[in-house]
């Protein structure tokens, strides 16, 4: 089974090297990797050529403006050729036997969509905590919290057809998850920290209040969730977000 692991890249140069190194140790071997460049003005570029000059599986997709990760998410989803999908971002780490034990989870259960417990690092790559992830979600599970880290996920190819990432500035993630999930499939947990999720002090996300006002809009504007529902699941949001915050 041909997996293909998208990778949007933004001046990644920091830390695109260790990403790529992690895909290229691990176990499972048939793969291809997609990275869609946003526009970078660092060298990112540069090192993931390096790469590719050495005969390694790897595709880049430079694109003639910054778009934002939504959009360089859907070029590597329209440029994919795998019957499995993932995701893992330009700064996150998998473990060596991610593939692995993902796909023996999925083809030995015949799930479709999956996802895994990771590590949460530093910017120095130390760990810095561990998030545990439920048996499964479903979509009024999933509206609560965001149970399903991207650089985790794992989905059958065959379910996308017609789901993209909506051109939002934060919590495109979790909507994307959300329009899987409203067609009545329930996502599976692998409670195995198979990823080493960074967090990173200046990133967007790392702004509560930026976050939550990304949140709420998620809710009245893409779900279309009346008043009375939307603060009851933003409610839960904020709680389980604080619960998840101190892991």
């Amino acid at each position: 089974m041909l997996v293909s692991i998208i990778t949007p890249s933004y001046n990644s140069a920091k830390f695109i090297s260790e990403t790529i190194e992690s895909v290229l140790a691990q176990s499972y071997q048939n793969w291809e990797m997609i990275i869609v460049d946003d526009h970078s003005s660092d060298n990112s570029i540069r090192i993931i050529k390096n790469y590719i000059k050495k005969g390694t599986p790897i595709k880049l997709i430079t694109l003639n403006k910054n778009s934002g990760v939504a959009h360089a998410r859907n070029v590597g989803l329209a440029n994919a050729k795998g019957e499995y999908i993932t995701f893992l971002d330009s700064d996150d780490v998998w473990s060596k036997d991610k593939l692995n034990k993902q796909i023996t989870f999925m083809e030995n259960n015949n799930y479709i969509l999956t996802y895994t417990a990771y590590h949460k690092i530093n910017e120095s790559g130390e760990k810095i905590g561990s998030v545990n992830v439920p048996v499964n979600v479903d979509y009024k599970k999933m509206l609560k919290s965001n149970y399903i880290a991207c650089s985790s996920a794992i989905v059958k190819k065959e379910l996308l057809d017609d789901i993209y990432f909506p051109p939002l500035k934060l919590r495109q993630d979790h909507a994307f998850w959300l329009s899987l999930l409203k067609k009545g499939i329930i996502a599976y947990g692998l409670n195995k920290p198979l990823l080493h999720y960074r967090v990173r002090k200046k990133s967007i996300s790392s702004n509560k209040a930026v976050a939550a006002y990304y949140q709420w809009k998620l809710y009245r504007e893409f779900e279309k969730c009346p008043i009375y529902k939307s603060v009851w699941y933003f409610l839960n949001y904020s709680i389980l977000g604080i619960v998840k915050y101190f892991r």
